[in-house]
């Protein structure tokens, strides 16, 4: 599904003919890298942030390879000359000052926390790269398939975020509206979490989710991994989360995806038993 979805997304943006008086673009931060890679045409592009090919954090890594990378300093900008740079909310603010004060146009996106405003933030994104037509389309292509979406279920199956250092996610972040829209429910939720913290190791087994939510494991070796890989979590299902999950793109829809095909085998799981 992430490839034919990403297939899609790319040849919509393609769709519309480039013109000469785009504004050449400079993104700095992860997140818009990713935007700007959905909405503008190739020639526009002068560079993406050091972190737009790391697969991640970036769903588009691949597509990424395609243009060249800035070191995120200001004089390197400077010298590239963009009409506009793009930022994310907490991008480094020393670096976004100097680039306004030599009058280059700094437009800062915030963070995406539900999928709700994935397509506002295409609409302002293309406006920002006077592609307005193309974000429309996308934004209202995402606005249907999130309508087409099932709605929460109360007797939904309970899912647990457990992340290095048991890092977990509440409401007010696009991790739980991932999960919701994929048909479970939220074990940070139902212990009272708001945003990020954290849950004991005792608090996920004592309550008996019926799947979890990680991260992959990575080469090398460290204690907050460990938790992950506790032994008494060794009978829990476990969903890894991808790049998918971050930045609040059209892609996240193969989050939740991902999260419904967890759903739907454990239903299956229950039927047969």
């Amino acid at each position: 599904m992430q490839r034919l979805l990403t297939v899609l997304i790319f040849t919509l943006a393609a769709s519309v003919v480039s013109a000469s008086d785009l504004p050449r673009v400079v993104s700095v931060n992860v997140c818009t890298d990713q935007y700007v890679m959905l909405l503008a045409d190739q020639s526009q592009v002068v560079s993406l942030s050091a972190l737009s090919d790391d697969p991640q954090s970036s769903a588009f890594a691949d597509k990424a390879g395609e243009f060249p990378q800035n070191n995120g300093r200001a004089e390197a900008i400077a010298v590239e000359q963009p009409d506009v740079v793009v930022a994310g909310e907490w991008s480094d603010p020393a670096l976004l000052n100097i680039l306004r004060t030599i009058g280059i146009d700094v437009v800062q996106f915030p963070i995406i926390t539900a999928l709700d405003d994935i397509p506002d933030q295409l609409r302002r994104m293309g406006a920002v790269l006077k592609r307005e037509d193309v974000a429309e389309k996308m934004a209202r292509a995402f606005e249907e398939n999130l309508a087409a979406l099932p709605e929460p279920d109360e007797a939904a199956p309970l899912a647990a975020f457990f992340f290095p250092n048991g890092y977990a996610l509440g409401t007010g972040t696009i991790s739980h509206d991932i999960l919701i829209k994929g048909g479970a429910r939220n074990l940070s939720v139902e212990l009272g979490m708001q945003g990020g913290g954290r849950l004991a190791l005792e608090q996920v087994v004592l309550n008996t989710p019926d799947f979890l939510i990680s991260a992959p494991s990575y080469s090398g070796f460290s204690r907050s991994e460990e938790l992950t890989r506790h032994t008494a979590l060794a009978d829990f299902p476990v969903v890894h989360s991808t790049s998918d999950w971050t930045c609040g793109t059209p892609l996240t829809l193969n989050a939740v995806a991902q999260v419904a095909d967890a759903v739907s085998r454990l239903r299956d799981t229950s039927v047969t038993e």
